[in-house]
């Protein structure tokens, strides 16, 4: 039935699903899209500009449903949400801390801050500009690694115990950022995590009938996963209802000066009032985007690590769909578009890159709808969001507890994720107890100490001691580089570390060659039917094919299928003439 499945269900199981997962593409991705702009705003020194921030957000939906449009389309073309991703997060955190680029200390007091003055407009758009300028230079390597081919050498190398320091470190320097907005009110936020955890865990087996409609069953209530389906959406919002119920009733405090006053709704409520109803994010809208060495080293740290990630979606995607594993050609296009993705996340100004979403592979998995009409509407939905400027800000306006308990929820299982890579090496490994235990205490220890001990990490060149002060206090960087030397230079077994079980469980089947260039290929006819020349044969991103169109792996089923029956055909004359 896996070929039945791939891309596109049977006809009457997308009817009764579709819409269910359009929605679900849209909302799961709603969380990380949101989130990003949230924990930049501090440092980009925006928290007390709401209408700045709901107009980042919008713009980081417009982008990432133009990325996904690419990457279904021309990239790995398997049914993925491109969107915001956290591991351009450290980095780019690690970058706006320079002295450099610190907060003047009037942008923290709300009653000094003018959001239409343009002396405020000029401190928060010259740091948006440093961040575009490094996303854009850093994206390039990423294009230059997915057409080039380059990224199936470097997976060579990379294994899990790579990776997992490196993921784990994504989200554990995070901390911090979710202690602030879960602590202006504990109470809200522990209510918004328990909600949360009820819905995923507890009732995620509950199903509830909703209306439906089949062209056979016309209307009928077919049983939902609803619980599962919309664990966070659902927490947020419960939390936020609530929350507005307490702020009618005037049982959270009214006076700033109390402790639980931001939860009220009332405190970030404005900015729907003054969001427009309309607004077309366009390339520049901040400015010229500015280049220094120290953000593009920083931001590099964080392409690899959305490159690595990526690539186990797209195997992780194709498993679910019942697709056949990603041949090469398809990876190098579909990590090259992503670098696409985040040269225009740069140019755009979303303050972040865009990289496969890990959470709708898992939505996959839940709906059993692996279709790229629903991808494109959820891309669709995505850009409309973009340009309602009102759907930004309704965003913009939860809450700070409410964020906060999110935030402590979706860093937790990203952690997790990180860690969960450690299933395929030996843990009863000294060795390998020692390269994860030591990569990820050093990933904590020394950006710790680099960003209280600055100046000893001077050596009197301004532009070498940032790219120092940004690549030290990068996390993800500091981990994600001693597990790869030790990794690669402590001796091990290949099994012992977790290579082989790596390989098998991203190698899949043999699947049908006709079936791989369906899923696979390039759209429209694009380089078989229409412009295919000889020279595409050379290029690592396009499928290997000989010089008359067709396929090489498609000649050498062509070549078995012949021998198998001309094989076939001999033998029943040998028959034949035993008989005789």
């Amino acid at each position: 039935t896996a070929p039945n499945r791939a891309l596109k269900l049977p006809k009457k199981r997308r009817m009764s699903n579709a819409s269910i997962t359009q929605t679900l593409h849209f909302l799961t991705a709603m969380g990380g899209l949101v989130a990003v702009p949230l924990i930049l705003s501090k440092e980009l020194c925006l928290q007390h500009d709401l209408l700045t921030q709901s107009h980042l957000i919008s713009t980081i939906f417009f982008v990432s449903g133009i990325c996904t449009l690419l990457q279904v389309f021309f990239g790995v073309r398997l049914p993925i949400i491109q969107g915001g991703t956290f591991a351009f997060l450290t980095p780019t955190l690690a970058m706006l801390s320079l002295p450099k680029w610190k907060c003047p200390a009037w942008t923290q007091n709300a009653t000094l801050v003018n959001a239409s003055s343009p002396e405020f407009i000029e401190v928060w758009q010259t740091r948006m500009r440093e961040v575009q300028g490094a996303i854009i230079v850093a994206s390039c390597f990423q294009i230059l690694v997915g057409f080039s081919g380059l990224i199936g050498f470097l997976m060579r190398f990379i294994g899990p115990l790579t990776i997992a320091p490196t993921i784990t470190l994504v989200a554990l320097p995070l901390f911090d950022s979710a202690g602030d907005e879960a602590g202006q009110h504990w109470g809200i936020a522990f209510m918004t995590i328990s909600f949360i955890v009820l819905f995923s865990q507890y009732l995620k087996d509950v199903s509830v009938p909703l209306p439906s409609y089949q062209r056979g069953k016309k209307c009928h209530l077919s049983p939902v996963y609803l619980f599962q389906i919309f664990p966070v959406l659902l927490g947020l919002s419960l939390s936020w209802l609530l929350c507005y119920v307490l702020t009618v009733t005037d049982v959270l405090p009214a006076d700033p000066s109390i402790y639980g006053h931001l939860a009220r709704t009332d405190t970030r409520g404005d900015v729907l009032s003054q969001a427009p109803w309309f607004r077309l994010p366009y390339p520049g809208q901040w400015g010229v985007p500015t280049v220094s060495p120290a953000g593009i080293f920083g931001i590099l740290a964080g392409v690899i690590s959305s490159m690595l990630e990526s690539v186990g979606d797209y195997y992780a995607c194709a498993r679910l769909c019942g697709a056949p594993p990603p041949p090469k050609h398809a990876i190098s296009r579909g990590i090259g578009v992503e670098g696409i993705g985040c040269l225009l996340a740069g140019a755009w100004g979303t303050g972040n890159g865009t990289t496969s979403y890990s959470e709708n592979v898992g939505a996959l998995g839940i709906t059993k709808v692996g279709s790229r009409t629903v991808i494109v509407a959820g891309a669709c939905a995505m850009l409309l969001g973009g340009i309602f400027g009102k759907v930004g800000a309704m965003l913009a306006s939860i809450p700070g507890p409410v964020i906060g308990g999110m935030f402590l929820v979706m860093f937790g299982v990203i952690t997790a994720v990180g860690i969960s890579n450690l299933q395929y090496t030996d843990m009863n490994s000294s060795r390998n107890i020692f390269i994860f235990g030591f990569s990820v205490f050093a990933g904590l220890t020394v950006p710790n100490w680099a960003s209280k001990n600055s100046t000893l990490l001077e050596t009197g060149i301004i532009q070498l001691d940032q790219v120092i002060q940004v690549l030290l206090t990068t996390g993800m960087f500091v981990g994600g580089l001693l597990g790869f030397i030790l990794d690669n230079t402590i001796p091990g077994t290949q099994e012992e570390r977790g290579l082989l079980a790596w390989k098998h469980s991203h190698r899949g089947e043999a699947d049908n060659s006709q079936l791989v260039s369906k899923v696979y290929d390039l759209p429209f006819g694009i380089g078989t039917k229409h412009g295919a020349v000889s020279w595409f044969r050379y290029l690592p991103a396009c499928p290997k094919r000989q010089p008359g169109g067709k396929r090489m792996d498609e000649l050498k089923a062509a070549g078995q299928e012949s021998s198998v029956k001309a094989s076939s055909e001999r033998d029943s004359e040998i028959g034949a003439d035993t008989r005789i």
